[in-house]
């Protein structure tokens, strides 16, 4: 079966091509303004779904094994909490900071593991205080 120009398969009006649009150094159409031609227009930003980029953070972050907070701020709050204990400084050895910060975010990770779970289970996506706060009092007093 042929197609002509009259005849299509969808109802209504067949769709217009739109005019190509002017090279540079071609003449310039004359109902644009002076105030656009300093202003180049910036190519659009590609729009994800909702939900997309949120996935390809989290393979991303699954696929590395590099720390996730900052050495810097992580040592200084570790030194701020050992200065409450005594009264004298203490110095820590830079793989014992390592080591502590290693546990630190293995324990933040299974802990955000579990509140998602909990919220899962309350049928919602998002994760509330309450579910950490729910999956903190699970785990008992042992496990924090």
């Amino acid at each position: 079966m042929r197609h002509d120009a009259n005849t299509s398969r969808r109802k209504g009006k067949i769709p217009q091509r739109r005019p190509p649009m002017p090279t540079p150094g071609t003449s310039k159409s004359p109902r644009r303004s002076k105030a656009s031609e300093h202003h180049p227009v910036s190519p659009k930003k590609r729009r994800f779904r909702p939900g997309t980029k949120a996935l390809m953070e989290i393979r991303k972050y699954q696929k590395s094994t590099n720390l996730l907070l900052r050495k810097a701020p992580f040592c200084r709050l570790v030194c701020e909490v050992c200065q409450g204990f005594s009264t004298q400084p203490m110095r820590w050895q830079v793989y014992a900071l390592l080591a502590l910060q290693e546990a630190a975010e293995a324990f933040l990770v299974m802990l955000f593991a579990d509140a998602n779970l909990c919220a899962i289970h309350a049928k919602r996506v998002t994760l509330f205080p309450r579910d950490i706060q729910l999956a903190r009092r699970i785990r008992g007093v042992d496990n924090l």
